[in-house]
């Protein structure tokens, strides 16, 4: 297709539309938008520089998606309400078909317009609920997340008339085996629905960099506390909103690697684990801790704390390890559509039971986080047990946004996170954790009783004038002892699993 040239409007440089559909450009000389017109072009107003991420992705690049090419044309980073970022991708296919591969935390999503038909019927956007049902054709979503974003930042060929500044209302909803969908409401409202990918999926090859390009991502940031001076090392650049300065405790707003300071936090000595910049491996991946919260809840007066490392993978993004009473978990992003309002729910097959809900608390902070945290932050959770197995779903609210997060837990024990990160001397607990997995016996140990049982019965039968009734009853409950003393004692660990929920199934029997 013959492109179209055009000079920008602003500063008389040239600007080019490579592909016939797109609707802005960005000028590579002054950052204006750039929008098509009949006759001629309009200025939409400058865009911020829009940098680059971790990920590696640039303008230019190339990669196939079920058997079709594609390439990147154009890019728009958006500004979340609750202070973070997220990119969305531009992919141009034959045919001038468009893709969106949104990029946020890590994770990548593909999506493409839907178009509206008489059987789709949108609800209006006051109208949602987090965990509220959608129905988008035959497939259902739940509402994951609303809110109003606006546009930061901005550069390629974008197939909407992109405006700087602009509001950009969205909904976000979850569907089942990855599946993603996001409802846009402006002066149309459009459909957007795909999945989760990673980039491998994409045959994008980020490994070779443009030799003219002097904008690559780089994996760590060293800059220096504009507060105490201290030497602070970013691992995540692209991606961290908020940092704490080990040095002197303060609180700082991370902007694309500018740092301002917020507010100093009270000092506290905390002796963690595993520090900073540990390495581990979990479930066969590699992960960097960048960051230590400590949060809590409250009951009847009582403070209940636990610590939460973030771990973050280049690849896959970022994960958590949690550590409550000496207990520890690995957790990961989870696609739970379902409500929170139920005392058990169902998860990939597996049946949870409501173990405990309230109000979870930041009492502090040091390292690096992918959101503007602050202290005192508060989030309404449910947390669904289902050993070894834990579905946590916290819901926050503000003003202009409301989110959900869901996320599942798999016990981990002290030995498991020594081997992980190559440490000894991690404390063990003594009590019996919500998640921690129960006591269970093989198969070949309840065959191996029943075949006791059986040759006594034989012996009985055998030997039946000589046998004393009395001695095969002893005997036989004998050989049941072990199983008895089992189910006892695998009782009592259950009724301490639940000793502290309000939801202790065991509560009506004390």
């Amino acid at each position: 297709m013959k492109h179209r040239s055009a000079a920008c409007p602003s500063c008389g440089g040239p600007v080019e539309f490579k592909t016939g559909s797109s609707l802005v450009t960005i000028c590579d000389f002054c950052q204006t938008a750039v929008a098509r017109g009949d006759k001629e072009v309009a200025d939409f107003g400058k865009v911020a520089d829009v940098g680059e991420t971790n990920s590696g992705l640039r303008l230019g690049l190339s990669g196939t998606f079920n058997k079709r090419g594609f390439y990147i044309s154009g890019r728009v980073r958006y500004s979340h309400p609750a202070g973070g970022i997220w990119d969305e991708w531009y992919l141009v296919f034959p045919g001038e078909k468009w893709g969106w591969l949104t990029e946020a935390q890590g994770k990548f999503y593909l999506m493409f317009e839907r178009e509206l038909t008489s059987k789709i019927k949108l609800p209006e956007y006051d109208s949602l609920t987090l965990g509220g049902q959608v129905e988008l054709g035959r497939s259902q979503f739940s509402v994951r997340e609303k809110g109003i974003a606006s546009v930061a930042a901005a550069e390629g060929e974008i197939p909407w008339a992109v405006h700087p500044g602009a509001d950009h209302k969205f909904v976000d909803l979850q569907g089942l085996e990855g599946t993603f969908a996001t409802l846009e409401y402006g002066e149309r409202t459009s459909v957007y629905i795909g999945k989760e990918i990673l980039l491998a999926d994409l045959g994008v090859d980020t490994s070779g960099a443009d030799p003219e390009s002097e904008k690559l991502p780089v994996a760590a940031l060293q800059l220096n506390c504009p507060h105490c001076g201290g030497t602070l090392l970013l691992r995540t650049p692209d991606e961290t909103e908020r940092v704490t300065c080990q040095n002197c405790h303060s609180l700082l707003d991370a902007n694309h690697g500018k740092l301002a300071y917020l507010q100093t936090l009270k000092a506290k000595e905390i002796y963690p684990v595993v520090p900073i910049g540990s390495e581990g491996k979990f479930f066969g991946d590699q992960y960097t801790v960048i960051g230590i919260m400590e949060r809590f809840a409250l009951y009847e007066g009582k403070t209940y704390p636990w610590t939460e490392y973030l771990l973050h993978n280049h690849k896959l993004g970022f994960r958590w390890l949690v550590e409550n009473q000496n207990h520890w978990s690995f957790v990961e992003p989870a696609s739970y559509m379902g409500s929170t309002f139920g005392n058990r729910v169902t998860y990939n097959g597996d049946s949870y039971r409501i173990f405990d809900r309230g109000t979870a608390y930041v009492r502090y902070v040091v390292g690096e986080f992918y959101w503007r945290v602050t202290v005192g932050d508060a989030v309404q959770t449910a947390d669904y047990i289902s050993p070894p197995k834990m579905l946590s779903i916290e819901e926050s609210k503000t003003k202009s946004s409301e989110e959900r997060n869901v996320s599942q837990g798999t016990y981990l024990y002290a030995e498991q996170i020594e081997a992980a990160f190559g440490i000894s001397g991690v404390r063990r607990p003594w009590g019996v954790g919500p998640m921690q997995p129960g006591p269970k016996l093989g198969k070949s140990f309840y065959l191996s009783w029943a075949g006791f049982l059986g040759l006594i019965l034989l012996v009985q039968l055998v030997f039946i004038m000589r046998a004393d009734g009395w001695m095969t009853f002893y005997a036989m409950l004998f050989v049941s002892l072990p199983i008895i003393a089992f189910h006892f004692y695998a009782h009592n660990f259950e009724r301490q699993r639940w000793s502290e929920s309000d939801y202790n199934p065991y509560a009506s029997s004390d």
